[in-house]
């Protein structure tokens, strides 16, 4: 006969993995309702914990308080989801990255780009006025996005597509600008642009810069 050690089955994790789950994205769209609504100040980690039927510890032990929070999100609306995959891993920029043409490179990073603008504006737009400890989230974003940009642009370098006499560099500033949430929402919403009319006018000023 089997002693109870023997005949024991191994602990499964699903179901608290799931939970912890459903519970990390309660809270990230509890937070996003209130931002709209309300704003980042009474978006307080108890408002947002009794939206998302949690307790406040239970937000703090998840994201670490505020800061952690908004950086969520921001990833989050970023990737347009919570899976745990960098967005170079992520198909449609592993499709560019692949792209033998150029011009057809330069379209599509433009199509990824426009995607990635159309989930962050609005979230961009709110935290921007939302004071010091969003800027800082902010901030660290924008670099992780030069470094992305530059990541791209080293490429282009690579592959020989830069045209001649390109500095990298400079080239990866100049993208890194003209890839933002700013100018994608001065020209959408200020300006009537649709996003399509946007992709298009990127890819080709992308294109520029290549052979």
């Amino acid at each position: 006969m089997s002693s109870p050690e023997q005949t024991r089955r191994p602990y499964d994790a699903s179901g608290r993995q799931e939970a912890a789950r459903h519970t990390r994205a309660a809270v990230l769209d509890a937070f996003r309702e209130l931002l709209v609504a309300d704003g980042y100040r009474a978006a307080t980690i108890r408002a947002v914990a009794e939206r998302a039927g949690v307790s406040a510890e239970t937000v703090y032990k998840t994201f670490g308080g505020k800061p952690g929070l908004t950086k969520a999100l921001w990833d989050t609306t970023l990737a347009g989801d919570d899976e745990p995959v960098t967005m170079a891993e992520r198909a449609q920029l592993r499709a560019v990255w692949a792209e033998p043409d150029p011009v057809a490179k330069a379209r599509g990073y433009a199509g990824f780009v426009r995607g990635v603008n159309e989930r962050l504006a609005t979230l961009a737009g709110l935290l921007s006025q939302a004071g010091p400890e969003a800027a800082a989230v902010l901030d660290a974003s924008e670099r992780e996005r030069r470094a992305g940009v530059g990541a791209f642009v080293a490429h282009l370098a690579e592959a020989g597509l830069l045209r001649a006499g390109a500095d990298a560099e400079l080239v990866a500033d100049a993208c890194w600008v003209l890839t933002g949430p700013r100018p994608y929402t001065e020209l959408t919403v200020g300006r009537g642009w649709a996003a399509a009319d946007y992709e298009g006018w990127l890819a080709r000023v992308l294109a520029a810069d290549l052979r």
